[in-house]
């Protein structure tokens, strides 16, 4: 491997003066490039069909910040379920550092929209309508003639079509496709607010899409900062054998290559031409990479086209090239795995025991015990019932351990769906039973069906 580390001090896509270079990519294929495309049009039908997927009446995800309303697999989570939601990300935070530290940046390049977009939509257009990179040069390279203006127009138009889609989808998970829909069908000066929204989600999906591009992996991207940080040696990632390939040369027919020194790179710089990111793999792990495989699939055709054995780039770990050793379940990958197993099984008790409904008994601000009547007590209480499902609800409330009996004060307790109920009830103590302090066990219970306990007390004088 290259001992020379300059390149570390730069990224590949910005020169020594600051300024952007442009990435022109080789058109890739190969048996991974294969795999991928499959992965990546599976992810995509399954991105823009989701919305209008439903279960129970509530869509399969849904992310309404604006209502605080949650919907994840059809169940509904409002604010109420925060400290679930916190300790889901703080289980999926450990479960990527896992992950990265066993497949190093394998999600990046397989799995992350940001790639799926870029790789298997927009770049594939751009081929389609450009050519392949060393005609997309070509052409930003010449002057402005009719051809130049018809491909540019016609690259640019679709590109901001496709943003205009993806815009609208990720906006229908944040206020549903209904809401969506309707913003559509009712035309800008209906609802400004949506058209706004939609203006600038199209926007900000252009621009990354026909101009930031791989900055967005390189720069921007906090997840590729990360990587420095989370791999070792012993972590999977897209390597380059050079134990076996160096020293680099050119190839010649017929020639013995072990018998003159030379590995068995021959410096086509075919791993160069087709990384998205303009990286030179064969200078070792690199913030740039993205682990998309593009310079396995390229770097086994050209060995297979020489006669050389295969896998010169590959899937495997410093330690592995190194000393020829498999991957090694490590102590620390040991730690975080028991680490994550601990953190799901407590993230699934709290969604076995998540209850249809959230109450809250208070009493009263500002209130003790008062006289009922001569020989009654009564203390003042206030409700609040959150109602997580689709379906109406009619409340009573009971005493299940304690003594006396409950007042409602008010309507009846009907709860809609979706909907928050605030009401006030009684307890009311016979004079003899009265204690400084009495504990209480209170049923809620739907058309008579228990569906929640919640403990409250009874603040009474001392008689």
């Amino acid at each position: 491997m290259s001992t020379e580390e300059n390149f570390r001090d730069t990224i590949s896509t910005v020169d020594e003066k600051g300024k952007r270079v442009w990435i022109y990519p080789k058109k890739p294929s190969g048996w991974f490039y294969n795999k991928r495309k499959i992965l990546s049009y599976f992810l995509l039908l399954a991105l823009f069909g989701m919305p209008y997927i439903k279960i129970n009446g509530e869509p399969l995800l849904m992310l309404n910040i604006i209502e605080r309303k949650f919907v994840i697999f059809g169940q509904i989570f409002w604010p109420q379920d925060l400290f679930i939601f916190a300790l889901a990300m703080i289980t999926m935070v450990v479960f990527i550092t896992l992950f990265t530290i066993i497949f190093g940046r394998l999600f990046c390049g397989w799995v992350c929209p940001q790639t799926i977009f870029m790789e298997m939509v927009f770049r594939r257009i751009e081929y389609w309508i450009e050519g392949d990179w060393t005609h997309q040069k070509k052409l930003d390279q010449q002057p402005w003639n009719a051809e130049k203006i018809r491909k540019k127009t016609l690259k640019h138009v679709v590109f901001w079509f496709i943003s205009f889609l993806i815009a609208n989808t990720f906006l229908s998970y944040i206020i549903g496709y209904e809401s969506l829909w309707a913003i559509i069908l009712s035309g800008p000066s209906a609802s400004i607010g949506g058209f706004i929204a939609i203006s600038v989600f199209t926007t900000v999906f252009y621009a990354v899409f026909a101009f930031m591009r791989e900055q967005i992996c390189t720069t921007v991207c906090p997840y590729g900062r990360l990587q420095g940080v989370l791999l070792d040696q012993n972590s999977l990632v897209v390597a380059y054998d050079y134990v076996r390939g160096e020293g680099r040369a050119k190839f010649k027919k017929n020639e013995d290559r072990k018998s003159s020194g030379k590995g068995d790179c021959i410096d086509c710089h075919q791993c160069v031409n087709v990384c998205p990111t303009g990286i030179d793999i064969r200078n070792g792990t690199q913030l740039e990479c993205v682990n998309c495989t593009a310079c396995i699939d390229v770097c086994d055709h050209m060995m297979e086209g020489v006669g050389l054995e295969k896998g010169l780039i590959k899937i495997a770990s410093e330690e592995g090239i190194k000393n020829n050793v498999p991957f090694q379940w490590t102590t620390r990958v040991k730690v975080y795995v028991t680490i994550l197993f601990l953190l799901l099984g407590l993230l699934t008790v709290f969604l076995i025991g998540r209850t249809d409904v959230e109450t809250t008994i208070l009493r009263t601000r500002g209130t003790t015990f008062q006289k009922y009547d001569e020989d009654h007590f009564a203390n003042l209480y206030d409700i609040n019932i959150v109602n997580k499902t689709n379906e109406e609800m009619n409340i009573t409330i009971e005493i299940i351990e304690g003594v006396g009996e409950i007042n409602i004060i008010g309507k009846d307790l009907k709860l809609s769906k979706q909907g928050e109920l605030h009401s006030k009830f009684m307890i009311v103590i016979d004079k003899k039973d009265i204690e400084a302090q009495i504990d209480y066990k209170i049923g809620v219970y739907n058309d008579g069906e228990l569906i929640e306990e919640v403990k409250t007390s009874f603040i009474g004088p001392n008689i």
